[in-house]
């Protein structure tokens, strides 16, 4: 069904909203899903909170204008769909991958990350880019660790004196 210009004009400022507040953007073609397929895929972004919308070429490259994504607009043709993350950097590059693993006709073609643009075959390292829980889990045990070997270094002593007159009780009773 074609769109009255009035829902091209609002798609247009609906996708360059959600453009303007993302970290990353993922441009996938879409060839050869069924609908079921794209379904699944929907879902699985909507879990993840990534704004994930199929767009004509012409109102994807408008919809990029004046966004840090406007480097992709040359990147956008044949079907192709746009997923956007907006907190976690890895999560549409997460989408897409995991996705694409079971999906061959699921196929990245670019993304996008402060404003650079990326080819589609670098999806998998920014799908292994931690999450924010993980980043700060990593970060708290760097913190952690030197005080935790200082905890140690100061017990140490009085373990082995403990230790040691143990060994000397159980040589006594020997």
């Amino acid at each position: 069904m074609a769109l009255r210009l009035e829902d091209k004009k609002r798609l247009v400022k609906e996708v360059n909203a959600v453009a303007g507040d993302s970290v990353t953007a993922v441009a996938a073609e879409y060839r050869g899903l069924s609908v079921e397929e794209m379904t699944d895929l929907r879902r699985e972004a909507r879990k993840a909170g990534v704004y994930l919308r199929v767009v004509k070429n012409t109102l994807a490259r408008r919809a990029v204008e004046g966004t840090e994504f406007e480097c992709m607009k040359d990147t956008l043709k044949g079907p192709i769909l746009l997923a956007f993350a907006k907190e976690d950097p890895g999560a549409a590059a997460r989408v897409i991958n995991d996705f694409a693993k079971e999906h061959d006709a699921l196929q990245a073609v670019s993304l996008s990350i402060g404003g650079k643009l990326l080819p589609g075959s670098d999806l998998k390292k920014l799908a292994e880019l931690p999450t924010l829980d993980q980043a700060r889990a990593m970060l708290l045990g760097l913190f952690v660790a030197p005080m935790n070997q200082l905890v140690r270094t100061l017990a140490e002593p009085s373990a082995m004196l403990a230790r040691t007159l143990s060994a000397r009780g159980n040589q006594e009773a020997a």
